[in-house]
């Protein structure tokens, strides 16, 4: 099948789009436990860049799995083509010229290198959200740490499946720092990639 496919040339241009909204555009993923905080604070930055009137899209884990991978499981394998499928829509709306802010658990360090590639190097930015297991356990905001113990969920991240921390983020997040002051700290980092 894939001898079959040719791909289209666009008339217009990345580059084009990015000069139409009058910045770049590229993705911030924020990686860490569930609980960990990483779709309050991709909402704060996304929030700050939308007062500056750039053009934004937050992709959230829990939204993406209700849409387009609700097909998916949490093995390994269904893990990974979740990233995958993140890493291909992230491209898509960086082509369209927008800022992508996107919450994922994303455990498996070759998934976020996957998406980094995806998305190229240059328009990728790793924001790890530093939330130990005790404390997404203390919130358990959405109850799955509950859950988990009680063996209700299988696969949880930090539980019964591994989080694999990242190597080298561009921006580790500490809990005890405001949702408004990592958001500060996010954009004082990503602002050189608006400029165009």
């Amino acid at each position: 099948m894939e001898d079959n496919l040719v791909e289209y040339q666009y008339k217009i241009t990345r580059a084009q789009r990015r000069e139409l909204n009058g910045h770049g555009s590229f993705l911030v993923l924020f990686t860490g436990l569930s609980g960990s905080g990483k779709s309050t604070l991709a909402n704060t930055l996304e929030k700050r860049l939308f007062e500056m009137k750039i053009k934004t899209y937050v992709l959230d884990g829990d939204n993406i799995r209700k849409g387009i991978n609700q097909n998916l499981g949490f093995s390994p394998e269904d893990r990974s083509e979740n990233n995958r499928r993140i890493g291909e829509i992230s491209k898509l709306f960086i082509d369209a010229g927008c800022v992508v802010l996107a919450a994922f658990v994303s455990p498996y360090k070759k998934d976020r290198e996957n998406i980094k590639q995806t998305v190229g190097a240059n328009n990728f930015f790793e924001v790890f959200v530093n939330t130990d297991i005790e404390e997404c356990e203390r919130r358990d905001t959405k109850g799955l740490y509950k859950k988990a113990r009680a063996g209700e969920i299988t696969n949880m991240t930090g539980i019964s499946a591994p989080y694999e921390v990242p190597d080298n983020p561009d921006i580790v997040i500490s809990p005890s720092t405001s949702p408004e002051e990592s958001a500060e700290s996010i954009y004082a980092h990503v602002k050189h990639k608006l400029l165009l």
